[in-house]
């Protein structure tokens, strides 16, 4: 049986020229280097990435066809993947990026990354969503340690605590342990502003993710790492959430406390802060509207 569907391409390779253009391609991908649709491509049932969401992954937002804090990533994938013991194919995944990139030109999309057991090496470009101010509820979770700071894709009781969430009427679960430490929401760092001014996050011997956002903002920003409980939470200034695809988003509501002011000074600082990153990394100007996403519609 064939691995994939019959309208995968061949990744670019000894011609030398720029691949053809994937226009009219909804969500292109790669799966073990063969470019293709994500909405048409197929994996075996038997992979146990399917069967038990034994795997690893990465999401990295893409600026104008250029993938910010590639190096931090891989990285960070390399980590997850030796601690559930599973191999990570680094110098294939980067050729496959940039194949896939240049196949689909300069996009801003946000790349998921996928490493399954069955030794699946799976690439999708999906567009940039809206993040509205977001309104979070304390659900309680017991993290494993056994998995603690790892991206596996065993991500069930995080999509559960976020249904949760919504079903009381919130937008996502900011996660709190047993003991009433805030530690972050499923897929973002939290940060709080305390009323002495000092702007805060949970310290990452609480369990929480080694999030690249949080780094550049603590890069950028006065940072002071504390746990936070759930009166800190619920009597902070002004509160945001940093992550790949949100890039920073202020948080509008906490259980029954309403921010008046979103975002506020320090979450326009942080957002300015983590821009003027993105820039100087990629060399673009954000400002400028040939590499506005608007020019990726």
């Amino acid at each position: 049986m064939p691995r994939h569907h019959t309208t995968a391409r061949p990744a670019p390779g000894g011609a030398g020229g720029r691949p053809p253009d994937a226009g009219g391609v909804e969500l292109p991908a790669s799966v073990d280097g063969v470019l293709c649709d994500a909405r048409t491509a197929t994996v075996s049932l038997y992979d146990d990435g399917l069967l038990r969401g034994d795997g690893a992954f990465e999401f990295i937002r893409c600026y104008a066809g250029q993938p910010f804090a590639l190096d931090e990533h891989l990285d960070r994938l390399e980590r997850t993947c030796q601690t559930i013991r599973l191999d990570c194919p680094r110098r294939s995944l980067e050729r496959e990026i940039r194949f896939l990139l240049d196949w689909s030109g300069p996009v801003f999309k946000d790349m998921r990354i996928v490493l399954t057991r069955g030794g699946r090496r799976i690439l999708i470009l999906e567009p940039w969503l809206e993040w509205p101010p977001a309104r979070l509820a304390f659900i309680a979770d017991s993290p494993r340690a056994i998995l603690s700071g790892a991206k596996s894709l065993s991500y069930a009781g995080n999509m559960l605590a976020r249904r949760l969430a919504t079903e009381r009427g919130f937008d996502e679960a900011l996660l709190v342990t047993a003991g009433g430490h805030v530690m972050e929401v499923q897929q973002a760092a939290f940060f709080w502003v305390a009323a002495s001014g000092a702007l805060c996050t949970p310290p990452l011997a609480e369990g929480i993710l080694d999030s690249i956002t949080r780094r550049v903002v603590m890069l950028h920003l006065d940072v002071e790492e504390r746990v936070c409980r759930v009166d800190d939470a619920l009597r902070a200034d002004e509160a945001f959430l940093a992550g790949t695809a949100r890039e920073i988003q202020g948080v509008g509501v906490i259980e029954s406390r309403v921010f008046a002011d979103v975002p506020g000074p320090v979450t326009r600082a942080a957002a300015e802060a983590y821009r003027r990153e993105v820039e100087t990394r990629l060399g673009i100007d954000a400002a400028d509207p040939a590499v506005t996403p608007e020019a990726d519609a």
